[in-house]
């Protein structure tokens, strides 16, 4: 598309005087005669950004898993350490980001004073209005640590006697850690029945009395169960498509070292696919011709559309149809319509797009 035959290098060197802070991450650039009433800016390219949410799950076996079934009749403990990894969720959002083949600058008629609201990278938001498109960011997913595990606790350490820490018999301890797990259920369930010799003065004191004795059930417990601990990782990568992607590995899920990039053999691909399903397209006339970009025209664009989707052991995690501006069109709009004493326009643009995203008459 042929751009505005000013000077792009002498523009923005003119513009840079008139540049205002409108917001925290927006700039006012306004059409005054020190810039010789142009604007100048860039569209943007469309950048996908895929968040990833895994989840590590470690189990280690208890010290008497051996003793499971003699003392407690548990059939399954765990018998093994091992680290195992799934995708819990996907997410792909989009941003622009300025293209640095889409540069044009849009002058006006002297005496005017029309002005563009630009992101903090120079895309465009608006012109002649503050307003800028609402949009409703995705929820993101959080890493969570993993919590202690029931042998991580202090209760752990208070259920070892002193005949059970000199023992140097593993079936000795087991016998003893056993014997204290079902004194931990008697005391337990005297304490709920209103039959114990000591009893509590009131329910708060009774609450925290069971929960110590719950805690300590489960570090027994553990010792011959075993224990599973999950941790889950957060993780984003960004990708700027030029055209259809298929089975792209955007990163890869380790059992040990969690969401690791796409290099690293050691984890299990987690793949990005990209079909073009509309190209943007000029509008066209009564006659079904193509129509000309508008002399010295304030250029936009018309988006085209791709499905993007995020794939993981054969299962789609992510699937959805989104508009993206390499797939598109450059067009424009008079810019005399905008300086229009009786009736001037506004319009706002989809920032990832550089589409239209509404337009009205300016207040």
């Amino acid at each position: 598309m042929k751009k505005s035959t000013l000077s792009l290098y002498a523009l923005i060197a003119l513009a840079c005087g008139s540049l205002t802070s409108a917001a925290q991450t927006t700039q006012r650039l306004t059409a005054t005669k020190a810039n010789d009433y142009a604007l100048v800016y860039t569209l943007p390219v469309t950048r996908l950004t895929v968040t990833l949410e895994a989840e590590m799950t470690v189990k280690k076996p208890g010290e008497f898993y051996k003793y499971a079934k003699k003392y407690l009749d548990i059939d399954n403990p765990i018998t093994q350490e091992s680290h195992s990894a799934r995708l819990k969720s996907a997410t792909v959002t989009t941003q622009g980001v300025p293209d640095p083949d889409e540069r044009y600058a849009v002058q006006f008629k002297s005496g005017t004073a029309p002005y563009m609201l630009l992101g903090s990278n120079g895309v465009p938001l608006a012109i002649n209005t503050d307003k800028t498109m609402k949009t409703v960011a995705p929820e993101l997913p959080e890493p969570q640590a993993a919590k202690p595990t029931p042998l991580e606790t202090s209760a752990a350490r208070q259920v070892v006697s002193e005949e059970m820490a000199q023992s140097q018999s593993t079936a000795k301890r087991a016998e003893l850690a056993a014997a204290a797990l079902f004194a931990i259920r008697q005391t337990r369930s005297d304490l709920i029945t209103g039959q114990a010799e000591q009893t509590p003065p009131d329910g708060k004191s009774l609450q925290l009395m069971l929960d110590n004795l719950e805690a300590q059930e489960q570090a027994l417990m553990a010792m011959f169960v075993g224990t599973t601990s999950t941790r889950t990782d957060v993780a984003s990568f960004s990708i700027t498509p030029d055209d259809n992607i298929s089975d792209m590995v955007v990163a890869r899920i380790s059992p040990l070292d969690g969401i690791i990039d796409a290099g690293d053999l050691s984890g299990e691909p987690v793949y990005l696919n990209l079909k073009v399903t509309q190209e943007g397209e000029l509008p066209l006339n009564e006659k079904g011709e193509r129509l000309p970009f508008p002399k010295n025209g304030l250029a936009y664009c018309i988006p085209g559309s791709a499905l993007v989707s995020v794939t993981y052991r054969g299962d789609i995690f992510f699937e959805n149809n989104e508009e993206m501006a390499q797939f598109g069109v450059v067009y424009g709009l008079a810019p005399n319509s905008f300086t229009d004493k009786k009736s001037p326009i506004y319009v706002i643009f989809n920032p990832a797009t550089g589409a239209i995203d509404s337009q009205g008459p300016a207040m």
